[in-house]
């Protein structure tokens, strides 16, 4: 409920009775538990005027809708009027990324790209030979 492990209750429960005392302690958990008692009241209270309020159309309206994220899922995801699962899985992204790539580079998918071996050693000029000149170099 509130993720609190039993490293955590243990810590909680010793704060508590360094606080408030071992006299005190239970006089102080009654005190919450019916303060949050109190709160939950009103809050379920508060939901069924805004239910009588807005109409008999909004009887089964819950106020867990009004997140976009449930909402979403409720009214998108779960239906699928659409067919948007259909379309989803009909889909394989890696292999149309693939293509598409292999297009802009101009390549055909059977051959491997050519990729320029760095590691093999360049042939050299024969001695008295000038190495070959690149204009954009200098």
């Amino acid at each position: 409920m509130l993720d609190i492990g039993p490293l955590e209750l243990i810590t909680l429960v010793v704060l508590a009775v360094l606080i408030f005392g071992p006299d005190n302690l239970p006089k102080v958990i009654q005190d919450v538990s019916r303060t949050l008692r109190k709160i939950r009241q009103f809050s379920e209270s508060a939901k069924e005027d805004i239910r009588s309020e807005l109409g008999p159309e909004f009887k089964d309206f819950e106020f867990e809708d009004l997140n976009p994220k449930t909402f979403v899922r409720k009214h998108v995801l779960e239906k699928d009027e659409l067919g948007l699962k259909e379309i989803r899985n009909g889909f394989d992204f890696k292999a149309e990324m693939s293509d598409l790539t292999d297009a802009v580079h101009s390549r055909t998918p059977e051959a491997p790209p050519a990729t320029p071996d760095l590691l093999k050693k360049q042939d050299r000029p024969a001695p008295g030979e000038r190495p070959p000149f690149d204009s954009d170099a200098t």
